[in-house]
């Protein structure tokens, strides 16, 4: 099967987002795959779904995305020989979730040589699968032995340092296994997945209105993310078109999480870079945006103001006011700061240079969102595949192509630049009208898909509808997926102190990837 014909054979499915779906065999599974590289395409997602109570199979799904828009491919896996293509070899990021998919599922990819567990660790045993609708959410296991092979690098004078999954500070667990020869690491080996919630599972049977407060609670740092994905998806699947009023208070709170974390972010790598100022000035902007949240949207960090069909929270003249008089102190605020950094001899010092990933690195294994930008990967789907209202407000992309630290700092701070002149367009052009539009029913069997330029990266939620206006299947994916891997490359050749300013520079999501 050729590439081009897919927008012709494929359906295009319902919604804002150029996105085409079709079912395929395993040979036009790999040859699409390897198409979409050819043509400079990358994969986003890669799931798996028990279709055994409807069409007697599994089925494995594969989000791609290239020039023309967004192409899902679904391949029917027979339960009897649960195995599909190994896709590593063309996308390395699909590794990982295969691996996922093999845990919950218990679908393997064949010929791959990674058959090691990802997300089960000693929490349920291997010959059971909690995304299979044979599998009752109440089932408990007694906790058994883990023995993660982890690989092991010797040579004279290697050892291991072993940090996590506990950490020192409030952050969720991870593990981070380091080999290095004195302060040199030559390799970090990852393990994640120590809070598994069982979110994917908890949706099912869920309605598509209940689904949408867990879809805002799937990484708390981008609940504007993936509350708008998950909606855009319920609206796909039930046919439902938004008042424009309220796609562009959407843009607004997706703007405002943008900018939020990104200020965070500088105030992080600045302590990491032991300038504690630097750390203080920037909290005390996100606070005052963080107040400015709970005043105007009822909550700091705008949980459940996105449902199916709108929004739920509206905006007076007098908030209007209070946004851009915020916009303005942060602006001239951050306009300092940056000066500041750029200045700083100290810090330029722990930048430069510290945690590079070259731009065919990044290509080859998939860099996405905002760490792939900085290193010259030119994707954002605000400005490539804008939805309403991003299709009026010519969305400029911030790409840089040094791709270290210093390269990830200065892509926070143009794109706050960025958000603030967004927002002031939104303000200024925010239409009047309806919040609300009623939520259509939605079709058993059939597929929607959410894809959202979150502060991270994209963002999909894949949902596949049940009877009776039911969550069948949902599965929300992180940019995290694809980034987390690139991060043990990122480290190799510096030495072990730059690894928390490195890892911070790319602020990669736990729970994002611990479904």
């Amino acid at each position: 099967m050729r590439l081009d014909d897919c927008t012709s054979l494929f359906p295009k499915l319902p919604g804002a987002m150029p996105v085409w779906h079709g079912i395929v065999n395993e040979k036009d599974l790999r040859e699409l795959c390897e198409q979409i590289l050819q043509s400079g395409g990358k994969l986003v997602a890669l799931w798996g779904s028990d279709e055994t109570g409807r069409d007697g199979h599994y089925a494995l799904h594969v989000g791609l995305v290239s020039a023309p828009g967004m192409l899902v491919l679904t391949l029917p896996v027979d339960h009897e020989k649960p195995h599909f293509p190994d896709l590593s070899d063309i996308f390395p990021a699909a590794d990982r979730m295969q691996r996922a998919v093999a845990d919950m599922l218990g679908l393997y990819p064949s010929g791959s040589g990674n058959h090691r567990k990802w997300l089960r660790h000693a929490a349920w045993p291997g010959n059971v699968h909690p995304l299979r609708k044979s599998f009752d959410i109440a089932t408990h296991f007694p906790i058994g032995e883990d023995n993660y092979p982890f690989v092991a690098v010797t040579g004279h004078g290697v050892h291991e340092i072993a940090v996590g999954p506990v950490h020192a500070g409030t952050i969720e667990p991870g593990h981070f296994r380091f080999s290095v020869v004195g302060e040199r690491v030559l390799k970090l080996e990852e393990r994640l997945g120590y809070k598994h919630k069982g979110i994917e599972k908890r949706f099912e049977d869920m309605t598509l209105q209940q689904g949408a407060k867990l879809a805002g609670r799937i990484s708390g740092d981008t609940t504007v993310g993936y509350a708008w994905a998950y909606a855009q998806a319920v609206e796909s699947i039930t046919c439902t078109t938004p008042p424009p009023r309220a796609l562009w208070l959407r843009a607004l709170f997706l703007e405002l999480e943008r900018m939020l974390n990104h200020l965070g972010d500088l105030g992080y790598l600045g302590n990491d870079a032991a300038l504690a100022f630097g750390f203080a000035q920037f909290w005390i902007l996100k606070e005052d945006l963080l107040r400015m949240n709970g005043e105007l949207f009822g909550h700091r960090y705008l949980m459940d103001i996105i449902i199916p069909g709108g929004v739920a929270c509206n905006l007076d003249n007098a908030g209007l006011l209070r946004i851009a008089e915020t916009l303005r102190h942060i602006e001239h605020e951050t306009a300092i700061l940056k000066g500041i950094y750029d200045e700083h001899a100290g810090m330029q010092d722990r930048f430069l240079t510290t945690g590079h990933v070259a731009s065919d690195l990044a290509a080859k294994l998939g860099l996405t969102g905002l760490a792939g930008r900085a290193s010259g990967q030119a994707w954002d789907a605000r400005a490539q595949f804008p939805c309403v209202p991003y299709d009026q407000l010519d969305v400029y992309m911030v790409t840089h192509r040094n791709g270290d630290v210093a390269a990830r700092v200065t892509m926070r701070f143009e794109e706050i630049a960025e958000s603030i002149r967004l927002i002031r367009q939104i303000l200024k052009q925010l239409p009047a009208g309806e919040l609300l539009s009623p939520v259509g029913e939605a079709i058993e069997g059939n597929m929607g898909i959410g894809w959202v330029e979150g502060w991270r990266g994209e963002i999909l939620v894949a949902l596949h509808a049940g009877k009776d206006n039911r969550i069948n299947r949902l599965h929300p994916h992180d940019p995290s997926w694809q980034n987390w891997p690139v991060l043990e490359h990122a480290i190799m050749g510096n030495i072990v102190p730059d690894f928390p300013l490195i890892n911070k520079s790319f602020n990669l999501s736990y729970c994002g990837v611990d479904l």
